[in-house]
């Protein structure tokens, strides 16, 4: 599909060694694609968005990222070309989405593909930390020898109970199920139970009665400090906790405390609230070195399988962003599924197919906007092919399919209209 911009001019920065299957799909697209390993904050990542300043061409129109690189207000303010991010992951809380939403930036995530390789690293855990195995392990490599029970449990009988049933929590409860184990849940929203899980009304009951508690819940205001040293001491006596869900969510010095006065019988963690950046970089937290605890540098999604799903998944929604101006799979902007910009023309040339010139007009949501556009584009004596709007509480998303006749004074017009966020021509 020829577009009004050069797919080859079309920057895409993927960082944080998001996996190749992305960059290949990219890449067959015609776009110049950038890898690099490592997250860019602040200034860094300003800069490598925004290019040289006396090199009007060489910002980036795509940004991939993971769960490090920080976009916020301040990055979005210096980098005008951007067009879209792909946040490759479940979250999204690493990016300033009112103010991307604000200035047209599209951002997209992968919600679901890593869901299976989470819940598998949650059943692991609720296994090694009931049998003590990280310890026992540890023991025998040091030349140690002690065959003791004590402490060793079987998960079969033992109560798990799960504080957030959406994707991952709900898959972890048919995983447990299915080993014996009772599931209650918890979770804000009413949601259907499977198998013969069972909710509870509050996050009070839930820690009282469970023997392990597995944590899948997002980072936001809501839950920040969500398990702290009062909810610590609701849990039963020789409880586990297992924290695969977002750092902020737990009171570690308080978890640390807990383990280390025995009201715990263990714990597993695989974010923190203070991250590396990268690979190499040091890292510290209270629950280093303490008993049956279980450390992962921030790898419940990082399999092979996954990473593959979430780059394939992500690359595809900035594809089809790109190349056809549909939003679907957006967490910040108004969702519309656009048709490819083809429709049959029996007195058109060649292959009998006519297309339309397609206008995609962010702009902010006032009254007005669509009376202006309409006027302009019927003065000029334009038919409108299809139409297509939808709006949140910030912006409104309009899709136009015209016939290609005037384009450059249409875009001209919408470019000139007070409201107008971004204006983007397809052919």
């Amino acid at each position: 599909m020829r577009t009004s911009f050069p797919k080859q001019k079309i920057k895409v920065l993927l960082l944080e060694g998001v996996h190749p299957a992305a960059a290949e799909m990219l890449r067959s697209e015609g776009f110049a694609v950038t890898t690099q390993d490592k997250a860019l904050e602040g200034p860094a990542l300003r800069k490598a968005l925004a290019g040289a300043a006396d090199t009007p061409d060489s910002g980036m129109h795509v940004l991939g990222i993971r769960s490090k690189s920080q976009l916020t207000a301040d990055v979005l303010a210096a980098c005008p070309r951007l067009l879209a991010v792909g946040c490759f992951c479940i979250g999204t809380n690493q990016v300033d989405l009112t103010e991307a939403c604000r200035r047209g930036v599209a951002v997209f995530n992968s919600p679901f593909s890593n869901t299976r390789s989470v819940a598998e690293l949650t059943i692991a855990e609720i296994i090694a930390l009931s049998r003590r195995m990280v310890d026992q392990s540890n023991l025998v490599h040091a030349g140690g020898w002690d065959k003791s029970a004590a402490g060793a449990h079987e998960v079969r009988g033992r109560t798990l109970g799960i504080v957030g049933y959406g994707h991952i929590g709900s898959q972890v409860s048919v995983l447990a199920e299915a080993m014996g184990m009772r599931v209650l849940f918890f979770d804000i929203i009413s949601k259907l139970a499977l198998g013969n899980a069972r909710p509870v009304r509050s996050l009070a009951e839930l820690l009282k009665h469970s023997d392990v508690v597995t944590l899948h819940i997002p980072a936001t205001p809501m839950t920040e400090g969500l398990i702290g040293k009062a909810e610590l001491k609701q849990m039963r006596p020789g409880s586990i906790l297992i924290n695969n869900a977002r750092g902020s969510v737990v009171d570690v010095p308080a978890l640390a405390e807990a383990i280390r006065s025995g009201h715990l019988a263990g714990a597993a963690a695989d974010v923190f609230p203070h991250e590396p950046a990268g690979k190499g970089e040091k890292f510290s937290s209270e629950l280093q070195g303490l008993p049956n605890v279980i450390l992962t540098p921030h790898v419940g999604g990082s399999t092979e399988e996954a990473q593959a799903a979430i780059g394939e998944d992500v690359a595809a929604k900035l594809i089809r962003f790109i190349n056809n101006g549909s939003t679907t799979g957006a967490v910040n902007m108004p969702i519309v599924d656009l048709p490819e910009q083809v429709h049959a023309d029996p007195t058109a040339a060649g292959d009998g197919k006519r297309r339309s010139h397609r206008l995609l007009h962010m702009h902010r949501n006032v009254p007005g906007v669509l009376s202006e556009m309409h006027t302009l584009i019927a003065e000029l004596g334009v038919n409108i092919n299809a139409e297509y709007l939808q709006t949140n509480r910030d912006i409104g998303y309009v899709v136009l399919d015209v016939d290609p006749q005037f384009g450059k004074q249409i875009l001209a017009g919408l470019k000139a209209m007070p409201a107008t966020i971004r204006v983007r021509p397809l052919w």
